[in-house]
């Protein structure tokens, strides 16, 4: 046999001259199909896909670009935001690996595929019939029952737009139970006629939904009168011919019932490859999988495909990797690895249950056809299952990529796939990916949707979504004086109660407008340039995760100004982070469960000594190692790095930043963030509280409006300090760090954590904590005022020292009893 698909000989040729069928359409139809003649009372001629990566053996990718490329399309159509709320449904068994490289073409989107397979425990949420097939009965059977639950479009995907039968059922079948607004239909060819084109305008009207679809190539079938009829004659003609010679009109002999066994690798036994593949990754979307999955399953792959590379034999030039029926995309994203690290040929293509009639004639797509039991043990009993245009390939090995369920004798038996391989390739390796089985979660299957104003803060719901729960209702209040007593004796963690809310006075607000005043082109211009770096270098769309709360109004502002220079629409969301407690794990199951944690970019206001960053460090490494999700990049970006602690930031001068000058009326009312074992269960969001009752006293919006407006002056500098910024040596040197551990020893703190450094921290340790001193460097003028005021009012010392690295430093009482508030002993009431 030569190639399966012949560059000279169009692969539907030989159908078409015996039955009159054609193909009517755009040009690039016969590149991307042929025709077989199926075994199947129901229709006659089979479209058989050279890209699909299912019958015929294509390079992998080719079958996994023409997917991504679709996905691409369905994402530009949608936009980003309905992109970001959509769900991915493929067919089985032809379009399982189809769908999920649509999926992926996405980009962060949670991916599903119909199953004839039913799996005990696991209820169906859903299924329909498909009319024409061999196997009409498809099984939908997520995990999570949630995933067909939400309101953004439902992308469906199949190799083949034919009649639309199929989509209809499903649509009709879903949108019963969970009705939404849009569908998008995805097909590598729609071949419908223009009664069907009519008829699904017609149902998309009467369920109130709109049904957009997107193809790679489009046209028509023109069958003739009595089609049907003939191609059974035809089949059974080819069939009882056998081997012999075909009947007047046909120049090639019939293919047998199977190909004769016996061959090169007829003695070779098959060997195993252990893929060390993670433990519970999905094996594929038959339960659903999610960008989270997707996540571990590329960072996986190098080394799974490097072991099937080690275990092939030397000098092997050509090589099929085999998939099984509906496992199709884990084989497709071996292969496609495999190409891309191997000197070798390799081709895709996956077993079927489909039956097809065989004929080696280079006009025909099926030119050989092996056949061996089913080895999966299906629902619907015993049967014959099939690998088409595998023998006579010219293969130098076979890797047959099977599920741990279709890992049975039958599998190896003296008739079964791993032998007629053998008969027809010198060796056979055998990857075996475990089946993933779903069980009762250990915790909801699905935490609350974020928080959002103006039911939980004062910003625009679009600004940021808090994933936090809302404990407004709980008295968590405790006088500053009770705190840092409970903290320093260790009886308490900081993040188990909270400060009464600074309120402040008049002249404080004079002075924080004036800084405002003063300060704002400056902060737009960090802003800018932190924005424009982690575009440049982070991720071209990046998903904006501020550390609430004071990371949150930078947060805010860098999707400004993102939208104001790009026009994008970017995600941010507000998420805790609690020193010597980690990141809140569910924030980022939710985050992982929803985006790529690759795009995901942690945000905070400044760096101080480095705790937060390093704290957040840990923290990643210990989610990954717990939950097997990867792709979280720990590194901060911030507006200022006076503590060169980051890569990512907008500048590395210690100035006045004014969001730094309140609590919450400057972040939204929004409370810092709470973790308290009462309050916050192992399955719940971090808490916080959404301070209702200062709406009065909000600056929250005037912050952001004042900076904002600064924009459109400093977008050429912006432009300037990016290049700069982006060619220098941002390597983190930890001076911070160095500072806060000499200053705590040189005033005999012995402590790290009672060294506040910075501006920002500086005025935290005034509003929140109990001081004991403030550090300020000689000369630092008006960028102080507010702490000189709030430590005036306090009866906190300000020391001018001349060799600070930062503008000041605020240092809370090292030996803190009740009533020992300030350097007098004195407690002061604000």
């Amino acid at each position: 046999m030569k190639n399966a698909v012949n560059d000279e000989v169009w692969s539907g040729s030989w159908v078409a001259e015996r039955l009159g069928v054609a193909l009517v359409g755009d040009d690039g139809l016969p590149a991307l199909l042929g025709l077989a003649l199926r075994r199947n009372p129901k229709r006659a001629h089979l479209l058989v896909s050279n890209v699909l990566g299912k019958h015929v053996p294509q390079s992998p990718s080719v079958v996994y670009d023409h997917g991504l490329r679709l996905g691409r399309r369905v994402r530009d159509l949608l936009g980003e935001e309905e992109a970001a709320t959509a769900v991915v449904l493929g067919y089985a068994e032809t379009a399982t690996g189809l769908g999920h490289a649509v999926a992926d073409g996405l980009g962060r989107t949670p991916y599903l595929h119909s199953t004839r397979r039913p799996v005990p425990g696991v209820a169906p949420a859903g299924g329909f019939e498909e009319s024409h097939s061999h196997a009409t009965s498809h099984l939908l059977l997520p995990e999570d029952p949630a995933l067909l639950a939400g309101e953004g479009p439902l992308v469906l995907v199949d190799d083949e737009f034919s009649t639309g039968n199929t989509v209809l059922n499903t649509i009709r079948d879903l949108h019963e139970r969970h009705p939404r607004r849009r569908y998008v239909v995805v097909a590598l060819v729609d071949m419908r006629t223009p009664g069907d084109r009519t008829r699904l305008e017609r149902f998309a009207g009467e369920i109130g939904a709109r049904v957009d679809l997107v193809a790679t190539a489009s046209g028509t079938v023109r069958l003739p009168e009595g089609v049907l009829e003939k191609g059974r004659e035809l089949v059974a003609r080819c069939e009882s011919a056998g081997s012999g010679s075909l009947p007047a009109g046909g120049a090639h002999a019939a293919e047998p019932h199977d190909v004769p066994s016996g061959g090169p690798g007829r003695a070779n036994q098959p060997s195993r490859v252990d893929l060390h593949w993670p433990a519970g990754l999905p094996d594929g979307g038959r339960h659903g999988f999610t960008p989270a999955h997707r996540a571990r399953l590329e960072a996986a792959l190098p080394a799974m495909a490097a072991r099937i590379g080690d275990a092939l034999p030397a000098g092997a030039r050509r090589v099929l990797v085999l998939g099984c029926e509906e496992l199709m995309y884990a084989p497709l994203r071996l292969a496609h690895q495999l190409e891309r690290a191997t000197d070798a040929e390799v081709r895709f293509s996956t077993t079927t249950r489909s039956p097809v009639l065989a004929v080696d004639d280079p006009g025909y797509a099926i030119r050989t056809r092996l056949v061996f039991p089913a080895h999966d043990d299906p629902a619907d009993g015993p049967g014959e299952r099939y690998a088409y245009n595998v023998a006579g390939g010219g293969f130098d090995a076979v890797v047959a990529v099977v599920d741990s369920v279709a890992d049975t004798p039958a599998l190896h038996a003296p008739d079964g796939l791993l032998a007629r391989l053998a008969a027809h390739a010198p060796h056979v390796l055998l990857a075996v990916v475990p089946s993933y089985v779903p069980h009762a979660p250990e915790r909801p299957a699905m935490l609350p949707e974020p928080l959002r104003g103006p039911a939980f803060s004062s910003y625009a719901p679009e600004e940021v979504g808090w994933l936090l729960q809302d404990l407004s209702a709980v008295t968590l209040e405790a006088p500053t004086e009770e705190r840092e007593e409970a903290i320093q004796r260790g009886g308490a963690h900081y993040a188990e109660s909270l400060p009464v809310e600074y309120q402040p006075s008049e002249r404080y607000q004079e002075l924080f407008h004036a800084a405002l005043e003063v300060s704002a082109a400056r902060i737009a211009q960090a802003v800018g340039a932190v924005t424009e770096t982690v575009i440049a270098e982070r991720s071209p769309r990046p998903v904006l995760v501020s550390l609430a709360r004071a990371g949150t109004p930078v947060g805010v502002l860098m999707r400004r100004w993102a939208q104001f220079r790009h026009g994008l629409d970017l995600p941010h969301y507000a998420v805790s982070i609690v020193r010597g407690r980690g990141i809140d794990a569910n924030a980022l199951r939710w985050l992982a469960d929803r985006h790529d944690p690759r795009d995901v970019v942690f945000v905070d206001g400044w760096t101080g000594k480095g705790a937060i960053t390093r704290e957040l460090a840990g923290a990643v490494e210990e989610f990954e190692a717990t939950e097997g999700i990867s792709g979280f990049d720990p590194e901060i970006a911030v507006l200022a790095d006076p503590g060169s602690c980051v890569r990512t930031y907008g500048t590395r001068e210690d100035f006045l930043i004014p969001s730094a000058c309140l609590n919450s009326t400057v972040s939204g009312l929004v409370s810092r963030t709470v973790l308290r074992a009462d309050l916050v269960g192992p399955h719940d969001f971090h808490g916080a509280k959404f301070y209702r009752e200062l709406a009065g006293a909000d600056v929250s919006g005037i912050f952001l409006d004042a900076v904002s407006a600064r924009f459109p002056e400093v977008a050429d500098s912006v432009g300037e300090a990016v290049k700069e910024l982006l060619a220098a040596d941002r390597t983190p040197t930890w001076a911070g760090w160095r500072a806060v551990e000499r200053i705590s020893e040189e005033y005999g703190i012995h402590d790290v954590n009672l060294v506040k450094p910075g501006v920002g921290e500086t005025t935290r340790v005034l509003l929140r904590r109990v001081p004991w001193k403030i550090l300020a460097r000689a000369g630092a003028g008006a960028n102080l005022d507010h702490v000189r005021l709030l430590a005036e009012q306090r009866g906190v010392p300000v020391e001018e020292v001349g060799d600070l690295p930062y503008t000041c430093v605020g240092l809370i009482h090292p030996e803190y009893t009740r009533g020992a508030t300030g350097a007098d002993g004195r407690a002061v009431n604000l």
